[in-house]
């Protein structure tokens, strides 16, 4: 059982399975889940493509900025986080600052199985790869952008390449346990 304000928040590219991991995470650990992508479509009543299409990257990661301060103020909750939420360094020291951070990682080649079907993220959506020969080299560049960014504040880095989602959870759950970030049973 975590401290009564314990705190996780999972980062990581598209695909890696933070909301997934993340729900099963914390119900094993009885705390609250929040979705940093859902909680901004539910304050503003429409889904994230409206809002980049409308208010463009920038204006999506203004809001997504302002809903990991409020998320990460909250007491022992597990969040999972949008790919790109840790391009703004008041996210990244949000998170780094007030809660256990999980990187949970992932290659390209399973994100591009992960998410050739989805249609709900915005970096996916034909606008943004015009300028990319093709999907795999789009994620090489926010790789190459993005990950370095990721190691920068994580306290811990799973893999989740060659594991089923219960897999990966118990791996967390016993790295938690090593770090002393729960109690032992």
């Amino acid at each position: 059982m975590l401290t009564d304000n314990r705190k996780i928040f999972l980062i990581g590219p598209m695909g890696a399975g933070k909301s997934t991991i993340g729900r099963q995470l914390a119900q094993r650990l009885n705390l609250e889940f929040f979705d940093s992508d859902r909680e901004i479509e539910t304050c503003t009543g429409v889904n994230i493509s409206w809002v980049f299409d409308v208010e463009g990257e920038v204006g999506f990661r203004n809001r997504e900025e302002k809903i990991i301060d409020e998320l990460t103020q909250k007491k022992s909750i597990v969040l999972a986080t949008g790919g790109g939420s840790i391009k703004s360094h008041i996210a990244r020291d949000h998170l780094a600052k007030r809660g256990l951070v999980i990187y949970l990682k992932t290659t390209i080649d399973k994100q591009l199985v992960r998410t050739k079907r989805d249609k709900r993220r915005p970096l996916l959506k034909s606008s943004t790869l015009f300028n990319y020969q093709n999907l795999r080299e789009l994620l090489e560049d926010l790789a190459k952008e993005r990950n370095p960014l990721y190691e920068e504040i994580s306290d811990i880095t799973v893999s989740t390449d060659e594991y089923s989602v219960k897999c990966v959870v118990n791996k967390i759950l016993v790295l938690l346990k090593k770090n002393g970030a729960i109690y032992k049973d």
